[in-house]
């Protein structure tokens, strides 16, 4: 686990508008792996009540991809190439959790599983994400906006 790199994550997540809008909060467990919370908010439910599912695949989505990010040096960007999602339990009224954990780890691309709870700590979804390296594109060279937010 780079800790510098780390760091880098966390400022550039601190400046996504989506985490803004959504209020995501991230941090990273001892292994460098992912943790995505969101607190609930009920702008973010389907119209039947229940949170909707593109907010699962989100916080899945950003919590593999950050898993993945952590276990390469500063100068990579990484892409979500696949994202593959089971949706096991529907939630209403409570905060999220998604945690990220490599699976396969490679030069060009990592294989990501990620786990998303509710506020009881129940599984409530399951996710693969395939997450591939673009050794082109460094974190210091974000345009200005993403680095601005």
């Amino acid at each position: 686990m780079n800790r510098e790199c780390i760091a880098e994550l966390l400022s550039t997540f601190s400046r996504a508008p989506i985490a803004h809008y959504l209020g995501m909060k991230l941090f990273f467990d001892d292994q460098g792996n992912a943790v995505v919370e969101l607190p609930y908010n009920p702008d973010l439910d389907h119209p039947l009540g229940g949170i909707h599912g593109g907010v699962y695949a989100t916080l899945l989505d950003t919590a593999g991809w950050y898993t993945a990010a952590a276990g390469h040096d500063c100068g990579s960007w990484m892409v979500t190439a696949e994202l593959s999602i089971h949706f096991l339990l529907p939630v209403e009224r409570t905060a999220l959790r998604a945690m990220g954990r490599p699976i396969k780890r490679g030069k060009r691309q990592d294989v990501v599983e990620i786990h998303l709870y509710d506020g009881e700590g129940r599984l409530v979804a399951h996710a693969t994400g395939s997450f591939m390296v673009l050794s082109n594109v460094p974190l210091a060279e974000l345009p200005e906006r993403a680095k601005d937010g």
